[in-house]
């Protein structure tokens, strides 16, 4: 046992002095790897009833509205009737109509339309983002499991070993004090059992918080084989371009730009043209009215400036986005890296060392030639070991899932379509 302790213990240190520079340094994008139909339906039916989703897809109802609302005319003629009985009577009707003489309706609507892009790109987001996280939920839930059966038969194995020492304390072969100690172990075995019975109903929730309570027996399980990254000579920057977060940074700057052209219009006044048309006293009367606003106590000039001010805030946060999400890909590319190299060693090794290390456990023991302590001891170190492979394999997933949404490839990997 302590020797492949010490390998597994040599390997994890490798792993974090190793370079992965060939990893990053060029893109991975998928490839034959994909999730099944089960898991793709799954995931298809949680995010559609996401109220996070909902939400963003109203918010994108809205500036689409809004961009329809933006593009209709900014003024409607108006019409009045006038009459007056003095020393003539004057009956008079006039229309007039204010004219956009500045092009303030065609900014506006490139101002709305780039809004509409934003809500557009951050539904797409939200739609992501929901994915991921309830493949995190399902990495967790599964893994949860996995740990609750282990844990199962770890008190099994104990239970026996309890009934065992009993049985061998009465027949005088075995001490009081390695009879309490196998009695303790399985009380310790059975406190644990619940620590990872109440971790996997936390799992559990964190699954059903995201959309329908869809029975828990329908939930897909993850692939068996994990997931290649494939390497393509695309450029990451086209990757980390496309992600909707970076999308809509720059529709935001885009849309920054716009709202200044608007205010800078904005500030050019428009004028009323009105016809009149009556009769004075039974005479025709006909008058034409030009109407020009004079912007002389407030000229609108901080406005402009206080947009252009918004403009370099929003291509400061664009930049930003860029820089993390670059980083975001470049980790996540390591991280997946490091755990699947991991657990590769872990499956060609490990797992098969640990199984023959467990039997021989229990021989040695039964035969005298191990005491109850160092058998207990080293018992509880291969289930340690064991539970490390569990975390280690969810891990593996998360960092898939990770990369997947680093990469903008949640849905080529799931198939999801976007609506």
């Amino acid at each position: 046992m302590p020797k492949l302790c010490y390998r597994y213990a040599f390997v994890l240190c490798g792993l974090i002095v190793m370079s992965w520079t060939t990893l990053v340094a060029e893109t991975r994008v998928l490839g034959n790897a994909r999730a099944s139909v089960a898991l793709t339906r799954f995931v298809q039916a949680v995010v559609d009833s996401n109220y996070r989703v909902q939400a963003a897809r109203a918010g994108l109802e809205a500036s689409s509205a809004f961009r329809d609302a933006a593009s209709r005319p900014l003024y409607n003629p108006e019409l009045s009737l006038d009459a007056e009985n003095a020393q003539a009577r004057i009956r008079t009707l006039s229309i007039s109509q204010t004219l956009d003489w500045g092009g303030k309706r065609k900014a506006r609507t490139a101002v709305a339309e780039l809004d509409r892009l934003v809500a557009e790109a951050e539904y797409l987001d939200a739609r992501w983002t929901v994915a991921v996280d309830l493949l995190n939920g399902l990495v967790q839930y599964q893994t949860g499991v996995a740990r609750d059966r282990l844990a199962q038969m770890r008190q099994q194995l104990m239970e026996e070993f309890a009934t065992l020492a009993q049985r061998q304390f009465e027949a005088g072969e075995l001490d009081q004090v390695a009879l309490d100690q196998a009695l303790l172990s399985l009380t310790e075995v059975r406190i644990q059992k619940a620590m990872v019975a109440a971790d996997l109903a936390e799992a559990r929730q964190a699954v059903y918080s995201l959309g329908p309570r869809i029975p828990e027996a329908q939930w897909p399980s993850l692939p068996e084989k994990l997931p290649e990254v494939i390497e393509q000579s695309a450029d990451s920057q086209a990757l980390v371009q496309a992600l909707p977060g970076v999308v809509a940074a720059r529709h935001r700057v885009n849309a920054a730009d716009a709202v200044v052209g608007l205010q800078r219009r904005e500030r050019r006044p428009d004028p009323t043209l009105s016809f009149t048309g009556g009769y004075e006293d039974g005479k025709r009367l006909i008058g034409l009215g030009l109407s020009i606003p004079f912007p002389i106590r407030n000229r609108f000039t901080h406005e402009v400036t206080a947009a252009m001010a918004e403009r370099v805030q929003a291509q400061q946060l664009a930049d930003d986005a860029v820089q993390m999400a670059h980083a975001s890909l470049i980790s996540a590319a390591e991280r997946y890296g490091l755990s699947r190299f991991a657990w590769d060693e872990w499956e060609h090794t490990g797992r098969k060392s640990l199984d023959r290390q467990s039997e021989q456990l229990r021989r040695l023991w039964q035969a005298g030639d191990l005491s109850t302590a160092d058998y207990l001891a080293q018992l509880e170190q291969t289930i340690q070991v064991r539970e490390s492979a569990l975390d280690l394999h969810g891990q593996v997933w998360q960092a898939w899932f990770e990369w997947i949404l680093a990469a903008g490839q949640v849905e080529a990997w799931l198939g999801l379509a976007s609506r």
